[in-house]
């Protein structure tokens, strides 16, 4: 594909996260730009402010004409949750338009740049946005295309001031196998726990993907991996990272006005007295994985400690609304047994004396049925749960599949279903001290009117 030659750049499901990024990268180099999205969002919003032509049916009629009339001047972007009987879809499909996915347009635009590639299956929009934030925040010219908004910036893209920048930081997902695409010269693993098993059948799978991923770094390049990942294959130069131990670790760890405070200790030195304005102790976990990636691109000690100190995360991942003393409102986009484990222990360690009350709306069926207990387990850390019904997303429904089979395995007995349309008045009755909300769907167009209550008291 020679971008050279393209003026037109459309996309279908404009409205991601990831494809928001890639379609802001077109409009920054001088592309016209137009896409196609269920429904309207800040992002579209943003979007359309920045100049796309977006529109929310699927209507070959709305594309703009332009767009069809050279196929050798027009690239269609598409993320797989297009469903494959989507009418746009097929129209390009059939008329000789080039495709390509949102994966793989990444990887054509970040082939020469010298490539931080963040992957996970938990930690890695904030492993990546901090390491962006620490090397702008240092005056490093960089280019970033991130999976959320960055509370510093307000974006989800960074771009280049200079042709030659220092570096390209990715989050590298591994749904549908999209890490394959890159090549990075310094690549960060996170987790790999089982997820997406709708897409990979078994942990196996999801594992072979990882390596997969990680047997792609350049040549020359370096890895660093959370301790105890199961990526023992891998030969080239890595280090590991983890709050116990391993190349990258902790020192004097301690909670300091419901802020987590730490020492940085890797191989050449120590970073004294990090303090993270989003905190949890995965969070801390993330810092030294974005410390060894800053170090090894020429940054000092002082530079990343600046870095983390004045990173202000990233909007749904530990993200304070109501922070009061009578209470306390946070917010988490946690979908996975696990990084919902990792919230609720973070959350109580900085509140131990509050009462903890959990808002969780599950994200997908086979998600949901495939971690029930993991969820249970996890969702009965808190002192109260109010259990929202599964967000769907890009699945129908599955028999047998439904809230209630987390509900009945969850061990505390304060515990409740709620339709999410009666959210809003179940928390009114509550004597709320400290109110967490968790999940990846739509349960974030609840927070304002919850804010809203919550101040109002």
């Amino acid at each position: 594909m020679n971008l050279q030659q393209l003026k037109y750049v459309y996309f279908l499901g404009i409205g991601g996260i990831g494809m928001s990024a890639i379609a802001r990268w077109f409009i920054a180099n001088g592309y016209q730009l137009a896409g196609y999205d269920k429904t309207a969002t800040p992002l579209t919003q943003a979007l359309e402010k920045e100049g796309a032509k977006v529109h929310f049916e699927d209507n070959i009629n709305l594309i703009p004409s332009e767009y069809l009339a050279d196929t050798t001047q027009t690239l269609v972007v598409y993320t797989p949750a297009i469903p494959k009987n989507h009418t746009e879809l097929n129209y390009f499909q059939e008329n000789g338009f080039t495709l390509m996915k949102r994966s793989q347009v990444l990887g054509l635009l970040t082939q020469n740049m010298f490539t931080i590639g963040v992957a996970g299956t938990h930690g890695k929009t904030t492993t990546s946005s901090m390491i962006a934030h620490i090397l702008k925040n240092a005056n490093r010219d960089i280019t970033a295309f991130l999976g959320g908004i960055t509370q510093n910036y307000g974006t989800n893209f960074l771009i280049s001031t200079a042709p030659n920048p220092l570096a390209c930081v990715i989050e590298a997902d591994e749904f549908d196998r999209s890490f394959l695409t890159l090549h990075p010269d310094v690549a960060i693993v996170t987790s790999t726990d089982a997820d997406h098993l709708d897409i990979y059948g078994d942990h196996n799978h999801v594992l072979e993907s990882f390596r997969m991923y990680v047997g792609q770094i350049k040549e020359g390049g370096r890895l660093f991996q959370r301790k105890g990942l199961e990526l023992e294959n891998y030969t080239k130069t890595s280090a590991e990272f983890s709050l116990e131990g391993g190349q990258y670790h902790v020192n004097n760890l301690r909670i300091e006005n419901a802020e987590m405070v730490f020492d940085i200790v890797y191989p050449d030195g120590e970073i004294k007295d990090c303090k993270l304005l989003t905190p949890g102790f995965h969070n801390v976990e993330n810092a030294l994985a974005a410390t060894a990636a800053c170090l090894t691109v020429g940054l000092s000690a002082d530079e990343i400690r600046d870095g983390i100190n004045t990173f202000k995360g990233v909007k749904r991942r530990f993200e304070y609304h109501v922070r009061q003393e009578n209470v306390v409102f946070i917010d988490d986009y946690a979908h996975h047994p696990t990084e919902i484990e990792a919230f609720l222990r973070s959350v109580k360690a900085l509140y131990p004396t509050r009462k903890l009350t959990a808002v969780f709306q599950p994200h997908l069926f086979t998600r949901t049925r495939d971690f029930q207990e993991g969820f249970a387990e996890s969702l009965s850390l808190a002192d109260e749960l109010l259990l929202l019904d599964i967000y769907p997303a890009r699945e129908l429904p599955i028999e047998g599949v439904t809230s209630q089979i987390i509900f009945d395995k969850v061990t505390i007995d304060n515990k409740q279903m709620v339709a999410k349309k009666d959210l809003l008045d179940v928390l009114k009755t509550k004597d709320l001290d400290l109110l967490v909300t968790i999940g990846a769907g739509d349960i974030d167009t609840l927070l304002a009117p919850i804010k809203e209550m919550l101040t109002a008291q």
